[in-house]
């Protein structure tokens, strides 16, 4: 694109919503120069990759090894040395150091060169984000002239801030915002990034694009959903959310400056098929980016093992899923048969184990130490940690990592046993509470999301979502004997987690007092446990561990 075209009014520029992976920066260069030749096919002038690209996001302490650092810019030097070709420029976020400090910055590429660095202002340090800890701030950035129009390339919270880089960049010349971003998902976050940029494009006056990163990363998810809006406020494209895309659009120069003249129109899912995709994709990129070839369950013919098959079916499909059932005398023969049923119906292999024998052998080493007390709790987490041990040797025995299967609900309150169904790798059901659990079940019968590998039809037998939760380690036990009612279990716990709500407040909504101050109690107690949990999937506004940091010795309650 020369100066003369750009000025004529024609401005092609390319989103690559890609998935890169923190660490591989050969595997990230791949693909950008993959996304650079697909963009070069379709004749766009520039490709714009999304925050830390080249490193993956958020690559945490490895920005401080100096090696890694080296790396990164390397693989920039060497993009930039492909833009010699006359084809598209670049623009790819990396972190780079000098003597001034580190930062988090993007680099533009063209004719063969960089020919612009722009780092990144407002360093986000709250919820998930931390990145004041290991990045410098930059300094306020002034436009980049791209053959002939004027970019303004505020980095990701330089856009959700409050510092003024967007009107700092407006007030020095830019054209067009196109900002960079790593932003993890949860529910409803689309909404809240149009309402950001919205406030941007209102007070700058500016066309903004807004390319956002895919992919799995650890308990974060980055969905995509890649999107601008014009000057006069209209939705100037939308690209899919959970989907690797690369979308070319065109921008024509009016009297007024540049607007999106074409570009996709893409549905955004909403609520349930949200989140399942969410955890589909959390899932899926957790599993193979650390090189699992295969991954075992217990299938217990409860919900949340039996979601959690549906998840890793949908996500790898059934040749690479193994479920084991681990019956003991109190286990019902409803659950011996929707165990079995679910396993059909998504077509993964199915064994059985029992666990008599293991239990009975811990019960008689452990006869003397505890002669002359009654059984209880700790017996019934024999079962459970026998069934753990097993898993790890079906894990151990085969290379499948083991997935666990608590919900957010129980993960509150304690309702889990530690090197029991604790035991395993990754949990794409950690951060959704046991309603949420049964509404996705739902979903998944009703609906197969794109790119799930899994079968249609009910996947989830009807009898597992009407039949009341029990953990089966005592005859007849139900959940509801040592907890509320789900609903009010979660909405409780909703209030105390997510929302930070006063004891007073949580009992204005109509629940009863004690049970209030006791889930405040279990949900305090239980943060040691959920230290020593698997990962999972970041699903609501406030996960345990990136979001929520409790203290483990913690005598505070509300009362």
């Amino acid at each position: 694109m020369t100066q003369e075209n750009a000025l004529s009014g024609i401005f092609r520029i390319a989103i690559g919503q890609l998935n890169p992976t923190v660490g591989d920066v050969a595997g990230n260069l791949a693909k950008a120069r993959e996304a650079r030749a697909d963009a070069a096919r379709e004749g766009a002038h520039l490709l714009v990759l999304t925050e830390l690209f080249i490193s993956g996001y958020p690559p945490e302490d490895l920005v401080l090894k100096p090696a890694f650092i080296r790396a990164c810019w390397k693989a920039v030097e060497n993009l930039a040395a492909d833009t010699a070709d006359g084809g598209p420029g670049v623009v790819i976020g990396f972190p780079r150091q000098d003597e001034t400090g580190r930062y988090n910055s993007v680099a533009v590429l063209d004719g063969g060169k960089v020919v612009a660095v722009r780092d990144k202002v407002d360093l986000p340090n709250y919820g998930e984000f931390d990145e004041k800890r290991v990045f410098h701030q930059g300094a306020m950035p002034g436009p980049v002239n791209f053959r002939g129009v004027r970019l303004g390339i505020p980095i990701c919270e330089d856009i959700w801030g409050e510092l003024g880089v967007c009107e700092t960049l407006a007030e020095s010349g830019a054209e067009i915002l196109l900002s960079p971003n790593g932003s993890p998902y949860y529910r409803g976050k689309v909404d809240i990034r149009h309402q950001v940029v919205l406030k941007q494009v209102i007070e700058t006056g500016l066309p903004l694009i807004y390319a956002a990163q895919l992919g799995g990363q650890d308990e974060l998810v980055f969905d995509g959903a890649s999107f601008a809006f014009n000057a006069d406020r209209s939705l100037a494209f939308q690209m899919s959310e959970f989907e690797t895309a690369l979308a070319v659009t065109t921008w024509k120069r009016g009297e007024s400056g540049w607007h999106c003249a074409e570009g996709p129109m893409a549905r955004i899912p909403e609520d349930e098929e949200a989140d399942y995709r969410a955890c589909l994709l959390g899932f899926r990129d957790y599993v193979n980016k650390n090189g699992f070839k295969t991954v075992v369950l217990g299938l217990s013919g409860g919900i949340d093992s039996a979601i959690c098959a549906a998840i890793a079916v949908d996500a790898l499909g059934e040749e690479r899923v193994r479920t084991v059932m681990l019956p003991y005398r109190y286990t019902s023969e409803d659950s011996l048969k929707d165990a079995a049923d679910c396993a059909k119906a998504l077509g993964c292999r199915y064994d059985i184990v029992p666990i008599e024998q293991p239990v009975t052998g811990f019960s008689s080493a452990l006869s003397d130490l505890f002669e002359g007390t009654e059984s209880g709790i700790t017996e019934e987490n024999l079962q459970s940690r026998a069934r753990g041990v097993i898993l790890m040797a079906i894990s151990n025995k085969f290379g499948a990592m083991v997935v666990t299967t608590g919900n957010k609900s129980e993960m509150s309150v304690g309702y889990a046993t530690l090197y029991g169904d604790m035991n395993g790798g990754f949990n794409p059901i950690k951060d959704l509470y046991k309603m949420q659990v049964y509404a996705l079940a739902r979903w998944r019968n009703e609906n197969v999301p794109p790119s799930a590998l899994g079968p249609s039809g009910e996947v989830i037998p009807q009898n597992i979502i009407d039949k009341a939760p029990s953990a089966e380690l005592r005859p007849d036990q139900k959940d509801q004997d040592s907890l509320p009612p789900y609903p009010v279990l979660d909405d409780i716990l909703e209030c105390l987690v997510e929302k930070e709500m006063a004891v007073e407040e949580i009992v204005a909504r109509g629940h009863d007092v004690a049970t209030v101050h006791r889930v405040e109690h279990l949900l305090y107690l239980a943060e040691y446990k959920r230290r020593q949990s698997a990962p999972g999937v970041k699903i609501t506004k406030k996960n345990f561990g990136r979001d929520r940091r409790y203290p483990i010795t913690n005598r505070f309650r509300d009362r």
